[in-house]
């Protein structure tokens, strides 16, 4: 039985190696039709984040030369997960194969997790790097930490798994009740809570042009994962007030004994300096993880509109 399958690939500034994509992608499909895995009437749907360079030309070019591209323009730089979600939205088949467009991912897998979503009926198969081998110390160590602080925190993400998997149309139209406005789609698909599977892959390196993702954007991403889906920063909140309640009731038995018993205490350091800077560190910090949790609230309560689609080819 083939399926019609359609792969959405979001799109910033990837003007060096939407090219590249493109044919691989084509031939890709090529080769599924031929061995009779997907119908004819599969596609790729080229999302445009509101690139800046000639990445929305070549997607019109390319859906002027080949029917089974589509192109759809966002109206303004929404960032990736916006960008997916619209590809997701508007995409047509029996089942969606979200991939970046920077080729890290390996291609050949799609056919194994078609098989599964075909064969075995799993609804959402996830791609999962089998190692990090092509990233830095430091952004493999720091993904690693990542994971496991999130799964402490309570919330279930797929270990090594970024946003390269296929989901079914039913999976598809179950996620579109999700409404937030703060995504965070690796943590909300597997919330839909259908048959799930993993394939394993080996990440390249990027074929051509720069990351999209800079440490700033990195360090954002994972803290707005962090405060979409976990309480347990404002949980640590009420223990910080607990230990430091106790501290500060340990420290008055201390002055109390100083005075009283030992008849030596330095004038003013117990009783200001410390409490000052402990409590002065504590409630900047504690200011600061509410008013990230107050700002996600400000966001939502607007109900802004995701993004907007500009044009669609």
């Amino acid at each position: 039985m083939t399926i019609r399958l359609a792969i959405v690939v979001p799109c910033y500034n990837e003007e060096e190696v939407l090219p590249e994509t493109h044919r691989r992608l084509m031939a890709l499909l090529a080769q599924l039709q031929a061995a009779a895995v997907v119908s004819p009437d599969s596609s790729v749907y080229f999302v445009d984040d509101g690139s800046k360079d000639g990445t929305w030309s070549l997607i019109e070019s390319l859906a002027k030369s080949d029917a089974r591209v589509h192109g759809i323009k966002l109206a303004h730089n929404r960032g990736h997960q916006n960008a997916l979600m619209a590809g997701l939205m508007s995409a047509e088949g029996d089942a969606l194969v979200s991939i970046d467009a920077d080729l890290q991912d390996d291609l050949g897998v799609i056919e194994s997790m078609i098989q599964a979503f075909r064969d075995d009926g799993t609804e959402i198969v996830y791609g999962v790097r089998d190692s990090r081998a092509t990233d830095t110390f430091f952004k493999r160590e720091t993904a690693h930490l990542y994971y496991r602080l999130m799964r402490r925190m309570g919330v279930d993400l797929i270990y090594n798994h970024a946003d390269f998997r296929l989901m079914s149309r039913r999976s598809v139209d179950a996620l579109r009740q999700y409404d937030e406005v703060n995504l965070f789609l690796r943590g909300i698909v597997p919330l839909i809570g259908f048959k799930t599977g993993c394939v394993k892959y080996d990440r390249a390196e990027r074929f051509a042009g720069e990351s999209k993702y800079p440490l700033r954007k990195m360090l954002a991403f994972a803290i707005n994962g962090i405060t979409s889906f976990s309480v347990v920063p404002l949980r640590l909140i009420t223990f910080g007030g607990i230990v430091v309640s106790l501290l500060s009731f340990l420290m008055i038995l201390y002055v109390l004994y100083g005075r009283l018993v030992m008849g030596t205490v330095i004038p003013g350091w117990a009783s200001s300096v410390i409490p000052v800077y402990l409590l002065g560190g504590i409630q900047l910090l504690s200011i600061g993880v509410l008013g990230e949790y107050v700002s996600k609230i400000y966001m939502e309560t607007k109900r802004r509109p995701r993004y907007f689609i500009e044009r669609s080819l």
